[in-house]
C-alpha cells in the first residue's frame, strides 16, 4: 500500500468508527443480529428482573460468562488478538468465581458484536506489525521506520523473542495509519535535525515508551490506591524500590496487589526473563519521574488505609474493575499522574525535533520540597548543591 492508500483507509477506517456505514451495513447486521439472537437467549434469564409484591427487585440471576476461547471464537478473532484488545481495553473481562482465568459476560459479546464493522473492525483495531510489515504500510525504509520507533514516533504496543532470544517490537497498524496522516512530512525528506541528534547520542525510546504505555493501561483497569502504587513500583528495581518505600511490609504488600496482565505473563523462561528487564526504568530521568510518582500514589494509599501487618486478619480491598471505554475521565487523569514519558512527536501531534533525554511532563504541579527531594534519595545531591 502507498502513503496515499493508508490515509484513505485510515479515514475511511475513522467514519466507521463515527457510525458511517456503507453498501454492505445491512449485511453485516444481519450477520450481527443472527448472532446476538443466540446470545440473547442464553443471557435472556440473566437479565429477567425478579418481580415481586414490591415491584421490581434489585435481585437478579448472575449473568452468563463464557470462556476466554469461547469468547474470541465468537468475536472472529484469534486467541492472541483477543488477549491484546482485552490488554487495550477494548474487552471487558470478569474474574472467574474463586479464582481461575478470566472470563467474558456474553452480554459484553453482544455488544462488540453489534459494532459497525463487525467482525472485521475489531480485527482491524488489534492487528499488529513488525518492522518490516510497518515500513511497508507507510511507504517507508525499514531503516528509516526503525529510526521513528527509537525516535519515539511510533510507539510498540508488544514484543515476541526470535529465534535468537532478541526482542522483537510490534506495532499496532491502526496506529501506524493514524502516525501517517498526522505527521506525513516525517516520511520522506531529511530527518529534522533535533531528532538525528538524538539518534547519533543512541537514544531509543521504544522500551520506555513501551512501558509507559502497559503502566498506565494497568493504572486504567483499578482505583485501588494500593494496586495503582504497586503498578508505579514495578518499574523500579529492588535497590530503588527499597529507598522509595523503606518500610518492608509495605514493600511485601505491594508486591500481593500488584495487578498483572490479565492472562499472565509470557509462557517460556526466556520471555519471562526478558519481560522482566524490560519492565525496569532504565534512564536517569525515567527513574526518577517514577520514583516521583510511586510517592505520590504511596502518599495516597498510606492515607486511605495502612497495609497490613503480621497478625492482621484484614483481606485486601479492592476497587470496581473499569470497563473497557467506561474511563476516558479517569485514563486523562491516570495519565497525567504517570507522566508518560513519551517525545512530542508521539504524544502530541507537534512535529520533532525531540528534546533529548525528555522525561515526561513538567513537573511544575510536583511538590519538589526538600522533604520529597529526600525521600526521592536526594539528600547527598541537595547538600552538595547547596
Amino acid at each position: 500500500m502507498t502513503v496515499k492508500e493508508v490515509l484513505r483507509a485510515h479515514a475511511r477506517h475513522q467514519a466507521g468508527h463515527a457510525g458511517t456505514q456503507g453498501v454492505r451495513a445491512g449485511t453485516r447486521g444481519a450477520r450481527a443480529e443472527c448472532g446476538n439472537v443466540r446470545a440473547d437467549a442464553r443471557a435472556g434469564g440473566a437479565r429477567t428482573r425478579v418481580e415481586g409484591e414490591g415491584g421490581p427487585t434489585s435481585s437478579a440471576a448472575p449473568a452468563a460468562t463464557v470462556a476466554a476461547g469461547r469468547a474470541a471464537q465468537e468475536l472472529g478473532i484469534r486467541r492472541a488478538e483477543f488477549e491484546l484488545a482485552v490488554h487495550l481495553g477494548l474487552i471487558a473481562v470478569v474474574g472467574a468465581p474463586g479464582g481461575g482465568r478470566p472470563r467474558v459476560h456474553e452480554e459484553e459479546i453482544a455488544r462488540l458484536r453489534e459494532q459497525p464493522g463487525f467482525p472485521d473492525g475489531l480485527a482491524e483495531r488489534v492487528r499488529t506489525v513488525g518492522t518490516a510489515e510497518g515500513a511497508a504500510l507507510l511507504d517507508i525504509a525499514p531503516a528509516r521506520f526503525t529510526r521513528l520507533a527509537r525516535a519515539g514516533c511510533v510507539s510498540p504496543v508488544t514484543f515476541y523473542l526470535n529465534r535468537y532470544r532478541a526482542v522483537v517490537w510490534l506495532y499496532l497498524a491502526d496506529e501506524l495509519a493514524a502516525f501517517a496522516s498526522r505527521e506525513p512530512e516525517l516520511l520522506a525528506g531529511r530527518t529534522p535535525l533535533g531528532m538525528r541528534t538524538m539518534l547519533e547520542s543512541g537514544a531509543d525510546w521504544r522500551s520506555r515508551n513501551w512501558r509507559s504505555q502497559r503502566i498506565d493501561r494497568l493504572l486504567n483497569r483499578t482505583r485501588d490506591p494500593w494496586a495503582r502504587t504497586a503498578v508505579q513500583a514495578s518499574a523500579l528495581d529492588p535497590v530503588q524500590l527499597a529507598e522509595v518505600v523503606d518500610d518492608p511490609y509495605e514493600r511485601a504488600y505491594l508486591v500481593r496487589v500488584r495487578p498483572e496482565p490479565v492472562f499472565g505473563r509470557p509462557g517460556s523462561m526466556a520471555a519471562r526473563e526478558a519481560m522482566g528487564e524490560l519492565m525496569l526504568a532504565g534512564d536517569p530521568d525515567e527513574i526518577l519521574w517514577r520514583r516521583v510518582n510511586l510517592i505520590l500514589e504511596l502518599d495516597g494509599a498510606r492515607e486511605d488505609r495502612p497495609a497490613p501487618r503480621p497478625g492482621d486478619d484484614g483481606g485486601v480491598r479492592t476497587a470496581p474493575t473499569v470497563r473497557a471505554g467506561a474511563g476516558a475521565g479517569a485514563g486523562a487523569g491516570a495519565g497525567a499522574r504517570t507522566g508518560a514519558a513519551i517525545p512530542a512527536c508521539a504524544a502530541e501531534p507537534a512535529p520533532p525535533p525531540v528534546r533529548p533525554g525528555a522525561s515526561g511532563p513538567p513537573a511544575a504541579d510536583v511538590p519538589m520540597g526538600k522533604g520529597l527531594l529526600a525521600r526521592l534519595g536526594w539528600r547527598g545531591r541537595e547538600r552538595g548543591a547547596g
